[in-house]
Parts: C-alpha cells; sequence; structure tokens
C-alpha cells in the first residue's frame, strides 16, 4: 500500500543552508532516501518551495479566484513530502518517525486511494 508522508514544520526551526549543522542535517536526508530505496520502498519525494511562492486556487460563482500563500496559516508549512510503499500503517508511521525533519516539526501519513 502507498502512504504519503507530509513533512510540516516552520521553515526557520530546521539547520538552515550556511550554518554548521545544513550538512549533516541534508546529509540525513540522503541517507534517509537511499535507505527507503533499498528497501524498495521509494516511490517519489521533494522538497516543495519557500511558503511564500504558494498560490491557492478556489473557484466562486464559476470564476477562478488566486490568493497568494497557502490555504492555512500556521506555524508549520508543508515544506515536502515522501510516498512509500508500506506494508502497513505501522511500517509508514516507522518510516515517518526516520524522517530528519521530523525533529522539528510535524510529519503526518495518510494512506493513498488506489481506483
Amino acid at each position: 500500500m502507498q502512504y504519503l508522508l507530509l513533512i510540516y514544520a516552520d521553515e526557520n526551526a530546521a539547520p538552515q543552508p550556511g550554518t554548521p549543522e545544513f550538512g549533516p542535517f541534508m546529509q540525513g536526508y540522503q541517507e534517509f532516501t537511499t535507505h527507503l530505496q533499498e528497501k524498495n520502498a521509494f516511490v517519489s519525494g521533494d522538497e516543495l518551495q519557500p511558503v511564500a511562492t504558494a498560490s491557492t486556487v478556489t473557484m466562486e460563482n464559476g470564476k477562478m479566484e488566486v490568493t497568494d500563500g497557502p490555504f492555512a496559516e500556521t506555524k508549520e508549512q508543508l515544506g515536502g513530502y515522501y510516498l512509500v510503499e508500506a506494508e502497513n500503517l505501522d511500517m509508514a508511521l516507522e518510516y515517518a518517525s526516520m524522517i530528519p525533519s521530523a525533529a522539528h516539526g510535524r510529519v503526518e501519513v495518510r494512506p493513498v486511494v488506489k481506483y
């Protein structure tokens, strides 16, 4: 079964580029991705551009309305995701706990519906 691991954190909470902590932080992501690949669990995953680049679309009376920014204003923003194959929810939760940003925010785990 596929699970989407949604990575939420304050954009300034994790180690930032140019700091000594940033290299090991990114290395943790590479190691996690390699681990998923070795387990044949990696489907896809990407970091998202900063929340300031987001646009939100809604349809009002048949007309498209676009606003700058994310739909919900929160302290933590969606910063990236992994789509993984896992035997069950427990395995998906274990994968989520291994994501480096879990120490700086939250990882939401959602089963994917396949039609």
